[in-house]
């Protein structure tokens, strides 16, 4: 029995003895006591006002009087408008960090005996990754991390989009203006080479509208004619057809993206277990197009197109196949998901994909529970809002984008910049701090989009990320070195990290224990809201503790033996704790700096 159900029993039988009220212990929600307030626990007592027929002050006197008798646990209540506030007896404090202390595995959760697959990235091949595909990785990637600590078994997963009009777009801009470039010929990276002709294709395809119209075509009607469409278009049916020409074409600019992206996923430090490609999958559900069909699921209208009419669930009719049976990019995601639970038998199907495809999945979500899947129930869609720059919305095919490498290339600059101007690379070799800059960018970086709730749309500030003051990431890793140097001066002094049965606590350090006491059930609220923003809150707020007790308690300056041990343990138990926290957002903490 962990404290909050020590508390939440001690409180059930108070009702019980006080009031002759029977409520189960899980029932009666703790929450943590407000700061300006004495105690870590508080008990509403609001609620049962109306069933007891007493004040809430009355109730909440009760019940402190009551679990304080009981001696052990809570050391002193106080209330405040009908809020019960228990402060803890140090001996509990000492107990439940010895628990922690000697724990390796501290905030591990048991095994759940489920599986869980993480989709995200989902790259296009026709060009580089940007400031959006950051958020999405970083998120997928965290989430995948979270929940796997919170007891799942995970598979992450990558679907890239390789074929298409948009790829064929970038291999005839390619055919008609490269010149037989290469990455190795022009020195540009693979994906950005790529994505030069994206770009390209577009500037002369509006021109050749813009020559149209001139010409006294509508403009709608000229973007339909444009030679180059007509040409993209004509290249997407050879592909399909296996035309040897235009494959070869295909593959050989899909390998040079694919290096790139390689190259580029391993600095943003974010993996996969699997690659899914469309080129290997667009093929797939038409299947079961026909068994939805058998079932009554979807219909056939007179053109032989294939629907479902999903108004009776607050959507319209969606089209699932073509009138002359080619899919739609729906049809190949009911395919997918059936090959997805094929490979990995899951209960859970997480897809991390921007909020500009909500629809998209609730159609896709409601059309496998209608089929009977078994997976459906666990199918879910982390919508995430876009990024903005300051200066604006991003816009590919116009060359307006901020590429993933050249911002994570700014950033490291900045970095290195700031390092160097407050002095913290004293004693660094010259890799040793590249190295450094790299970390404290990375860290930045993904705290910064990691912090702010997934949901919400949000604006990057790549100063203000990199800034070593505030709710950012290098001021978390500047914690996490400041305690390793703590802990190396320790080793000199051959101090050994203990855990004592009884001292008298700092309000500090009684704070501290509270703080890292929270991480487990930290895990579990990320993992069940798919959210990393709660784990960056936690480890944000325990490093600000952390940073108070320094200011306030010595540590090598303690007399008492005991004590300065324990302080060193505990410093110990904050260091890792802020090393797992940080992992799971996928975050690097240096132990120099």
């Amino acid at each position: 029995m962990n404290l909050t159900e020590q508390i939440q029993a001690s409180l059930a039988a108070a009702l019980r003895q006080e009031f002759d009220l029977e409520v189960a212990p899980a029932e009666l929600q703790l929450q943590p006591t407000k700061k300006e307030f004495e105690g870590f626990y508080t008990f509403v007592c609001f609620p049962y006002a109306k069933q007891l027929k007493k004040s809430p002050v009355e109730i909440g006197t009760k019940l402190g009087e009551y679990v304080l008798a009981q001696g052990g646990v809570v050391s002193a209540f106080n209330v405040v408008q009908g809020f019960l506030n228990l402060s803890i007896a140090d001996q509990v404090w000492l107990k439940l960090f010895a628990t922690i202390h000697a724990n390796d595995q501290y905030g591990q959760l048991p095994a759940k005996g489920e599986k869980v697959m993480v989709e995200y990235s989902s790259p296009n091949t026709n060009k580089p990754l940007h400031l959006g595909h950051l958020r999405n990785n970083f998120l997928g990637y965290s989430i995948a991390e979270i929940l796997r600590m919170s007891g799942y078994e995970v598979m992450k997963t990558n679907v890239v989009n390789n074929r298409g009009i948009h790829i064929c777009k970038s291999m005839l801009a390619y055919q008609l203006f490269g010149h037989g470039e290469t990455p190795a010929t022009s020195d540009i990276k693979g994906d950005h080479l790529v994505g030069k002709y994206y770009v390209a294709f577009d500037k002369a395809y509006k021109a050749q509208i813009e020559e149209l119209v001139a010409g006294g075509m509508e403009k709608e009607k000229a973007e339909k004619e444009a030679p180059l469409l007509k040409q993209a278009e004509a290249m997407l049916l050879k592909w399909e057809e296996g035309d040897p020409a235009t494959i070869g074409l295909w593959e050989m600019m899909n390998s040079w993206v694919y290096a790139g992206f390689d190259e580029t996923y391993q600095k943003m430090g974010v993996n996969f277990d699997k690659i899914y490609y469309e080129s290997d999958t667009y093929l797939l559900g038409k299947d079961i197009i026909e068994e939805g069909l058998e079932k009554g699921v979807f219909y056939r209208r007179p053109d032989n197109s294939v629907w479902i009419d999903l108004t009776a669930d607050g959507l319209d009719e969606k089209l699932v196949l073509r009138s002359n049976g080619t899919s739609v990019y729906i049809t190949q995601d009911l395919g997918l998901a059936d090959l997805k639970a094929k490979d990995f038998p899951m209960q859970k199907s997480v897809y991390v994909v921007g909020n500009e495809q909500d629809y998209h999945f609730k159609v896709l979500f409601l059309i496998m529970q209608k089929l009977g899947r078994p997976y459906a129930a666990g199918l879910y869609h982390l919508s995430y809002g876009m990024v903005d720059l300051p200066s604006g919305k991003m816009k590919s095919r116009e060359g307006t984008v901020v590429d993933a490498d050249d911002l994570m290339q700014e950033m490291k600059e900045t970095a290195e910049a700031m390092t160097k101007e407050l002095g913290k690379i004293d004693g660094f070799s010259e890799e040793e701090a590249q190295s450094l800059y790299h970390t404290l960018a990375m860290g930045a970086l993904k705290y910064f989009l990691l912090k702010v709730d997934p949901k919400k749309r949000m604006l990057f500030n790549p100063q203000e990320s990199v800034d070593f003051q505030g709710n950012t990431g290098p001021y978390i890793q500047y914690n996490h070195a400041r305690i390793c140097s703590i802990l190396r001066k320790a080793d000199q002094l051959q101090l050994t990290p203990t855990a004592p049965q009884s001292i008298d606590l700092q309000a500090s350090e009684r704070d501290l224990i509270f703080t890292l006491s929270q991480f487990p059930q930290r895990v579990e609220d990320a993992a069940s809201l798919y959210s990393p923003a709660l784990i960056a809150q936690y480890v944000y707020d325990l490093a600000k503790t952390y940073s108070q007790f320094f200011s306030e308690v010595p540590i090598f300056a303690e007399e008492n033996l005991e004590k300065k041990q324990f302080r060193v343990a505990l410093s110990k138990s904050v260091a890792e704790v802020i090393r797992k926290s940080m992992n799971l957002l996928g975050v690097t903490v240096p132990e120099r700096m």
